[in-house]
């Protein structure tokens, strides 16, 4: 709308799960209609890339965005906005132009399958040495999240169809680099592995006969839950903030932990599924935030794991 404002009191949540703020309140204006611009991105954001999107379509004149996101969730949500009648060149690659266009209208659209669940419930059959057959991710992604997993000596078969096949009782084992060098798996932006999925992939090496280094760049605080993997018996050398190195295979016990975010806390379950004795994992709800009923769709294919409490 004309001169409209909006306040947002930023938060942050204690470690007993109240919220508290955050100082000022941040204030966003604008007057009238936006109008398009020339825009540099830092880095290649998807969420920066897909808000300049939905902001330019209805913009007065031309934006361009440099160094845009590449990932097929910023495609899946330009070809929805086209379907609108937005008029979007360039989705999929670094380079994005957007002319605004008057209005847009309805349409219908199908949300792309999330690559990174699909590579999560991989590495907990891989882990567990099970089988799993997965429906509808796409082959570029199964192609991407491949490449780290072939590392850790896990095989899937791609069907026509879109499915993949994880055969079971596969031999998890380390492929070192030429020479017999220790190698490294690290993440980057699109189609590099994404950082999402690097949290499951620590835990599977944890089962993998070899050793591995990961290097996390792209985020400060995606190795914090390493010290709960060292809880339970994992091998593991953290380097810094941004490596580790990981030894395999290790028996892991069951231990009480807290999920720190989405991701580890994925990791946490797929680590007590392979762990003996029993685990609880406090924070639990943040991993909704990321896997719906994790619970149930873990029950299903034979895992023992129960939700306690509301």
């Amino acid at each position: 709308h004309d001169d409209a404002r909006a306040f947002f009191f930023p938060q942050w949540t204690r470690p007993d799960g109240t919220k508290v703020a955050d100082g000022l309140p941040y204030r966003f204006r604008r007057h009238g209609r936006l109008h398009g611009a020339d825009i540099v991105l830092d880095e290649a954001s998807v969420t920066a890339t897909e808000n300049i999107l939905m902001a330019a379509v209805l913009a007065e004149g031309t934006t361009t965005i440099y160094n845009a996101a590449c990932e097929p969730h910023v495609a899946n949500l330009a070809a929805m906005l086209r379907a609108m009648g937005a008029d979007i060149q360039g989705a999929g690659t670094n380079f994005i132009t957007v002319r605004g266009v008057a209005s847009l209208g309805g349409t219908e659209a199908r949300i792309l399958p999330d690559a990174i669940e699909a590579a999560s419930f991989l590495a907990a059959a891989a882990a567990t040495g099970g089988s799993l057959e997965l429906d509808g991710i796409t082959p570029f992604d199964a192609h991407v999240i491949a490449r780290p997993f072939a590392r850790l000596g896990v095989r899937w078969e791609q069907r026509p169809d879109g499915s993949v096949l994880l055969p079971p009782a596969q031999t998890l084992r380390v492929a070192n680099d030429y020479g017999n060098a220790i190698p490294k798996i690290e993440d980057g932006i699109w189609p590099s592995t994404p950082s999402d999925v690097m949290s499951a992939l620590i835990v599977l090496a944890t089962q993998a006969d070899g050793t591995v280094l990961f290097f996390e760049k792209l985020f400060e605080s995606r190795l914090y839950f390493i010290d709960h993997l060292l809880g339970m018996g994992a091998r593991i050398v953290q380097c810094d903030p941004h490596r580790i190195v990981v030894q395999g295979p290790c028996r892991l016990r069951g231990s009480r932990v807290a999920s720190p975010d989405i991701r580890a806390g994925m990791a946490l379950i797929i680590a007590a599924l392979c762990a003996s004795g029993e685990t609880v994992i406090h924070n639990a709800e943040s991993i909704d935030r990321g896997y719906e009923a994790v619970d149930t769709a873990l029950r299903a294919l034979g895992a023992d794991i129960e939700r306690v409490g509301a």
